[in-house]
């Protein structure tokens, strides 16, 4: 079978301080990192995956945590050039890397640059200074403003600004202000999304007190009417570009493309090209265990059970705003279309689905009401 683009995720477990709404697998820091330790158990873990890359160069690289703007240009350029000798990176190759907006991080940027990287993402998450108090945040507004002119300046091909709503306190005009204010820095991305409060974290055993539904709803139609009047297009739930900025790969995530990942809890997915099995793997989790060198760095792996896959395809394929090729998903995961058909023929007939010129579409409803859509699946 035609293998899907293969992706590469890399995680850099440390941050200064554990963000009380944060359940990544990210561990405060507790004196030096050890940056060269830990870049050359990256390499040696990405060997130990070489069988899984089947001939294909990588597609996309993000580097995520944690805080990864904590190791230096310098740990990137080795780890960059390891990958690119091991397996070859594609033309274009897309290299995004997670930054906060502190003043340490965002005086790397030139240096990252150097190394290989051309996309950064910045967590601002709030431009308001009581809303990042209230999340943990240990920067400001301020400094939030000068990693975007920073990024704006370090010659990346785009950068994206990541932006939480929903917070603690927030009211519709806080939420729809610190919107204004991320758009009028210009990012070719934006990434918008509603905190939601994850089991296991600070927040999930001391529950903030979030807006009331009424204002989420109305500051979820408003801001992306900002938005699109600002020239950004939705193509995901939480997705905003200006035209050819789109992660290319997120992308490759929501299309149901191939991924390894290296680093502390990493997750990968992998299609077999003989036999259509699609595997999906896990790293060990805490630092200390990763780099233990008398343990192996996969944790655990596990095939995709056939009666999950369709509903593993759709979970991804429809939370993207862009139509889906109808022979994708045969091709993607190896199972006739037939088996679906029912439950496809119900998404239509309730007007979450519209089939068209051998494409699906999720409608405005079905994106209202993705949960319900995806229910069909399973």
């Amino acid at each position: 079978m035609n293998l899907p683009p293969l992706s590469l995720y890399v995680h850099v477990p440390w941050c200064v301080q554990k963000c009380p709404y944060c359940d990544f697998n990210s561990h405060g820091q507790k004196g030096d990192i050890p940056e060269a330790e830990y870049v050359q158990h990256l390499i040696d873990d990405l060997k130990a995956d070489l069988h899984l890359v089947q001939g294909r160069k990588i597609h996309s690289i993000f580097i995520g945590g944690g805080t990864p703007s904590l190791l230096t240009g310098a740990a990137y350029t080795r780890l960059l050039n390891e990958i690119d000798s091991l397996i070859g990176l594609s033309d274009n190759c897309e290299i995004t890397l997670e930054a906060n907006p502190g003043t340490v991080e965002t005086g790397r940027f030139k240096d990252y640059v150097k190394a290989g990287i051309n996309r950064i993402s910045i967590g601002v998450q709030s431009m308001q200074n009581d809303k990042l108090k209230a999340l943990g945040r240990i920067h400001g507004a301020d400094e939030a403003s000068y990693a975007a002119q920073q990024a704006t300046e370090a010659g990346l091909n785009s950068f994206n600004l990541d932006l939480m709503h929903g917070l603690p306190g927030q009211s519709l005009d806080d939420a729809l202000s610190d919107l204004k204010q991320i758009i009028a820095l210009n990012p070719p991305h934006i990434s918008w999304y509603q905190l939601t409060i994850e089991p296991n974290t600070q927040f999930a055993s001391k529950p903030p007190t979030l807006p009331q539904d009424e204002t989420l709803w109305d500051i979820q139609e408003q801001g992306q009417a900002l938005l699109a009047q600002a020239g950004y297009q939705q193509y995901e739930i939480s997705g905003y570009a200006k035209p050819g900025f789109q992660c290319q790969h997120n992308l490759n995530y929501w299309r149901f493309g191939d991924y390894l990942g290296i680093g502390c809890g990493a997750h990968g997915k992998v299609t077999d090209a003989k036999t259509g099995v699609i595997t999906r793997t896990e790293k060990v989790k805490h630092p200390r265990g990763y780099m233990d060198i008398i343990k192996p760095y996969l944790y655990k792996s596990w095939q995709v059970e056939q009666d999950d896959l369709a509903f593993e395809f759709f979970m991804n394929r429809f939370r993207l705003t862009e139509p889906c090729p109808i022979e994708d998903y045969s091709a993607l995961t190896n199972q006739p279309l037939q088996s679906q058909q029912a439950a496809l023929n119900k998404a239509i007939n309730t007007g979450l689905l519209i089939e068209k010129d051998g494409h699906w579409q999720v409608s405005l409803k079905g994106h209202r009401f993705l949960n319900d859509l995806l229910e069909l699946f399973v």
